[in-house]
């Protein structure tokens, strides 16, 4: 079974826009309800900082990032 870096939990979403705000290229909010929607779900090296830094401030504790390479965070 394969398993993308990234997830997003939309039920566990508060619909914050946290991030959404720290990292525009990998995270939306859904225009109904708010919640998470992901744009990318193995973001390129160069957004994986911001990636990092979503998921931390995230409130919900919505997102996971198994950053390649790193076992996992």
């Amino acid at each position: 079974m394969s398993t993308t870096p990234l997830r997003a939990d939309r039920e566990r979403c508060i619909s914050a826009g946290m991030c959404a705000l720290t990292a525009p290229e990998v995270f939306d909010q859904d225009p109904d309800d708010g919640r998470v929607l992901l744009l990318q779900t193995e973001p390129p090296t160069a957004h994986r900082a911001a990636v990092r830094m979503a998921v931390g401030v995230c409130p919900s504790g919505a997102i996971a990032f198994d950053e390649p390479g790193t076992g996992g965070s």
